[in-house]
């Protein structure tokens, strides 16, 4: 069971979703084949919201792009750590983010962070 997640908010331009879904699928492998529990992504189709902090403002998102949602999830965070460093030390990773290639999303607009599960039921 899992106890621990690494969660990702990402601003994406809609025309780049399909480019970004293959890296997102092969990183999803990679952090597997190291050792994470789960990983999943999500694209946004709800985002309207009055009450709240709305998701588009919080990564300061512009038109013609939504945001995609990944969750990678842990037995601990000291597992979080040990995937981690397998993951970035992969050959595959680095193959997947050549340097010299550009990202389809802007990596500075990314809001990250690493959670304890609360409640699971």
């Amino acid at each position: 069971m899992s106890k621990y997640a690494d969660v990702y908010l990402v601003p994406i331009k809609e025309e780049d979703i399909a480019a970004y879904k293959k890296i997102a699928a092969a990183a999803g492998k990679l952090f597997i084949k190291n050792g994470a529990l789960r990983y999943r992504e999500y694209v946004a189709s709800d985002l309207n919201t009055q009450d709240v902090i709305p998701f588009p403002k919080v990564v300061k998102l512009k038109p013609g792009e939504t945001i995609v949602y990944a969750a990678v999830e842990f037995k601990s965070e000291a597992h979080r750590n040990s995937v981690m460093k397998k993951v970035m030390a992969d050959p595959e990773m680095a193959a997947m983010m050549p340097k010299d290639a550009k990202p389809p999303f802007d990596y500075k607009r990314m809001v990250y962070g690493g959670f304890k599960v609360l409640v699971d039921l």
